[in-house]
């Protein structure tokens, strides 16, 4: 398997997954221009973990999201259901509680973790609804939602440029460095085909979530939505 298709059917993209595990985060970096490093220091600052606090952080692939968070004191539990991802993300990082698990079908019990955290994933899921809804019943009362995820730019002459170079550029450059470039054609078509900041939000709200609100990063090419579960 390749590539996934827009359909997102959940073996096609966990096979697609499992392909680049073990370059992902090179690819990554490269193909960001070394923006993801920026990223993720946004979430670790809205998750504010806290010493004791239990995250789940899903979508973890190989780990690296989860560190900030074991390193502010917190529980942290790297969840994917790619278990390609997770094999690599247990050599490198073996002191991490690896999880595999569906994010439509979370294995843990009713309000565990104090917050629950996705970057990047949300997209790649075949229900967004379905996986909210599950962030919201294994998330306490009064705990928080961080979801980081591709969006739509705010400033339309750049949003041209960006699009092309989606559609052009990034599948060429993964050709370089990926060891699956399908994957990444794949990537650039499900990131022209999200919604928008404000339609993201609204899919929050209707998933049970409260106080929804966002933040856009490198001028709306990532948007960081924020969420709290009803305390």
């Amino acid at each position: 398997m390749s590539r996934a298709a827009l359909d997102k059917k959940p073996a096609e993209v966990q096979a697609m997954f499992d392909g680049v595990a073990r370059r992902y985060d090179l690819t990554n970096d490269v193909l960001s221009l070394g923006q993801d490093r920026r990223w993720r220091k946004a979430v670790t600052t809205a998750v504010d973990a806290r010493p004791g606090d239990k995250v789940l952080d899903l979508a973890a692939g190989t780990g690296t999201s989860s560190l900030p968070f074991t390193e502010a004191g917190a529980l942290a539990v790297p969840c994917d259901f790619s278990l390609g991802m997770l094999r690599v993300g247990k050599a490198r990082l073996p002191h991490l509680n690896f999880t595999a698990g569906d994010a439509m079908r979370l294995p843990f019990a009713d309000g565990v973790f104090d917050a629950v955290t996705i970057s990047f994933g949300l997209r790649n899921v075949a229900d967004p609804a379905v996986a909210l809804a599950e962030m919201l019943r294994v998330t306490r009362p009064g705990g928080r939602l961080v979801v980081c995820e591709f969006s739509h730019p705010t400033w339309a002459p750049f949003r041209t440029v960006y699009t092309e170079y989606l559609m052009k550029a990034l599948p060429a450059i993964a050709r370089r460095v990926a060891t699956n470039p399908d994957a990444y054609v794949y990537l650039a078509e499900s990131i022209r085909a999200w919604p928008d900041q404000r339609e993201l939000a609204g899919v929050i709200g209707k998933a049970g979530w409260e106080r929804v609100g966002w933040r856009n990063l490198s001028g709306g090419i990532v948007t960081l939505h924020r969420a709290r579960r009803a305390g």
